[in-house]
């Protein structure tokens, strides 16, 4: 049996915190709020954010991070994408060299446009820094449904060493040496699976769905290559993958956010309505600010950052993307032709 900890008690990190002890780990559970913990300690469940998910009595539940972090064996990093940095920079004296931390949010930090993990190294180098993602909603996860997901790492053996805490036969992990390319997929599809739940919103049908999902991994694919990610990655799990189930799935906070928003909700109504956060309307300005910086073209996130920032009119915003100057669908791919324009034989 290992010691471990979850730092943040949201849905994803409750859900996690019951699989890592169904793997036979002894698991503390960590929140700044006491409220919440008072309630997962008496009611053994997160009535707000998991309900019907039961967590077993021998877990514990602490305010005190350095009870949570100190001597652990691994530390999973679950606390919203917004507060990584502050939690982060709390933690950092109770972490000991090499300690494994595994973050699980996905965003960017939009003041530095940094992602998570390399905000988590600032703030914590002497710890052994990783990922985990894919497309793993907390209420399937956390009543055991087949789940396959990506742990990335600097070095395989603390990508298998993740592995080996996480899987069982409902959770699969695989491994990938490419961390930024599965964090920068991680949070940019929260960008399009906004854009995805104002389509629903207006009312448009599947093959709008269809066309933002397809573009959308595009843009996301042109983005992260541009900053060094692996092109293979973008195709994987922690990629597409994610992108349909966050842009399809009714567990999609951002895609209901999105939802609210096309049906005429102002952004802060729709996020007060959805009651947690989302990610990725903190995602969008960095993602339209990285874009500038690598002079990528992003249509689908520089649109849905005019409705969010702008007071553009979802139905507007629409328009403009398929009134585009018309082009290819895919620059790379060349013409069969001979050089006069005649087909060849």
């Amino acid at each position: 049996m290992s010691d471990v900890a979850v730092i943040g008690a949201g849905s994803w990190g409750i859900a996690l915190a019951k699989l890592l002890h169904t793997n036979g780990n002894e698991v503390t559970v960590w929140s700044i709020l006491e409220d919440e913990i008072r309630m997962l300690e008496e009611k053994r469940e997160h009535v707000d954010k998991l309900p019907g998910v039961k967590l077993p009595e021998s877990m514990i539940f602490t305010t005190d991070l350095e009870r949570a972090v100190r001597g652990k064996e691994l530390l999973v990093l679950a606390v919203p994408s917004v507060f990584t940095r502050k939690t982060a920079k709390s933690m950092a004296g109770f972490v000991a060299e090499g300690q494994i931390i595994v973050c699980v949010a996905k965003g960017l930090e939009e003041s530095t446009l940094m992602t998570l993990s390399d905000v988590v190294e600032q703030e914590i180098p002497q710890a052994d820094t990783a990922v985990m993602s894919g497309p793993s909603h907390a209420e399937e996860v956390g009543i055991g449904l087949p789940t396959t997901v990506v742990a990335g790492a600097k070095s395989r053996r603390t990508a298998e060493r993740i592995q080996d805490f996480f899987m069982n036969d409902a959770f699969r992990v695989y491994t990938s040496p490419d961390m930024l390319g599965m964090e920068l997929g991680g949070s940019l599809k929260n960008v399009i699976a906004l854009a995805a739940g104002m389509a629903d919103g207006l009312g448009c049908g599947d093959n709008t769905k269809a066309a933002l999902i397809t573009r959308g991994i595009a843009e996301i694919t042109r983005l992260a290559t541009a900053m060094g990610a692996c092109f293979e990655t973008l195709g994987g799990l922690t990629g597409i993958g994610d992108l349909i189930v966050t842009c399809e799935s009714r567990h999609s906070r951002n895609r209901k956010a999105g939802m609210l928003i096309g049906k005429g909700y102002t952004m802060q109504e729709a996020t007060d309505e959805v009651r947690m956060v989302v990610e990725g309307i903190y995602s969008a300005k960095a993602a339209l600010a990285l874009a500038k910086k690598y002079q990528v073209e992003l249509p689908i996130i520089e649109a849905v950052n005019r409705v969010l920032f702008e007071d553009k009119p979802v139905k507007d915003a629409v328009m403009e993307l398929m009134l585009r100057e018309r082009g290819a669908e895919n620059r790379n791919l060349e013409w069969g032709e001979q050089a006069d324009g005649n087909h060849t034989d």
